[in-house]
């Protein structure tokens, strides 16, 4: 499949996305319903949708990801693009009137940059093995 989907940190609802190749309809309905697990779960998301070698979508992918816009508008807070293409600078521009939230692109050299973008103002992960050993 095309799209592997990583949580970047669990407490944090970051959810990283990397799409290679073409997108097709089948594609959308294998990994559409775990993105809509983590918006039914954790509220709203930071996403970093990251293109690699990425040619785009077939029709029916096109449609499926319009649907998918329109029913999560207001459900993601954060979107960085990754890529290394014009055309997909300007996907990150032709993007922002389909979501109330902010949408940056960041080509591939500064994928840190993007996860630095997408982390800002996140409280705090606690981690359990600190917590573990304040304890001792």
């Amino acid at each position: 499949m095309p799209v592997t989907i990583q949580p970047h940190n669990e407490t944090q609802s970051f959810l990283e996305v990397t799409v290679t190749g073409k997108l097709h309809k089948e594609d959308y309905e294998a990994f559409v319903p775990r993105l809509e697990n983590e918006i039914n779960t954790g509220g709203k998301l930071r996403l970093l949708f990251d293109m690699r070698d990425f040619h785009g979508w077939d029709a029916g992918a096109l449609w499926e990801d319009l649907k998918f816009d329109l029913k999560h508008f207001s459900d993601f807070e954060r979107i960085a693009m990754v890529g290394d293409k014009k055309w997909e600078e300007g996907m990150a521009a032709f993007c922002k009137p389909f979501t109330t939230g902010k949408v940056e692109y960041f080509d591939q050299t500064e994928h840190g940059k993007a996860v630095s973008w997408l982390t800002e103002d996140l409280p705090a992960v606690p981690n359990p093995d600190l917590a573990a050993s304040a304890k001792n």
